[in-house]
């Protein structure tokens, strides 16, 4: 089953929008990666800038033509049998805007446009990447440091297999 997980929105200046986000509609911190926020209920704000590097790398046509966009939002969807539903969607020609590869902190993901050119992003779920290392041999906390998630997250997902 695909999950849908969470909106996202690219904000030009994290910290104002994080003012806004917490300060002002008292939205509760799930998970902070300082460029990349998320927020009990499921949204987050990405930092716009980093955002558009980490979709489209060096494509600098790419970025100038999402910057240019009015709206501009990302849907985020997590599945575990990623290669499954990621070669389903190349057998339907869907446009993607970049293939599977695994991000710093180990979750693989790809990213597709939908009908109306918004991006909609799949990526496994973390509670995989964090049982994938943890059967390669790495201790809690090396699971916790490679994946960017904190050791009590990783403790209860191992000790939950």
């Amino acid at each position: 089953m695909i999950k849908f997980i969470s909106s996202v929105l690219f904000v030009k200046d994290i910290a104002v929008s994080r003012m806004f986000y917490e300060e002002i509609l008292d939205q509760q911190i799930e998970i902070d990666y300082g460029v990349n926020i998320g927020y009990v209920g499921g949204f987050s704000i990405w930092k716009k800038d980093v955002a558009h590097q980490n979709i489209f790398r060096d494509n600098k046509a790419e970025i100038e033509l999402i910057g240019n966009r009015k709206q501009q939002i990302e849907l985020y969807f997590e599945v575990e049998y990623i290669d499954k539903i990621c070669k389903k969607l190349k057998d339907h020609q869907i446009e993607f805007v970049h293939d599977m590869f695994e991000q710093p902190w180990g979750q693989r993901v790809f990213r597709v446009y939908d009908p109306d050119k918004y991006i909609i992003e799949l990526g496994e779920p973390m509670n995989v990447v964090i049982k994938r290392y943890y059967e390669t041999g790495m201790t809690f906390e090396e699971v916790a440091e490679r994946s960017s998630t904190p050791i009590s997250i990783v403790r209860s997902v191992i000790n939950n297999k």
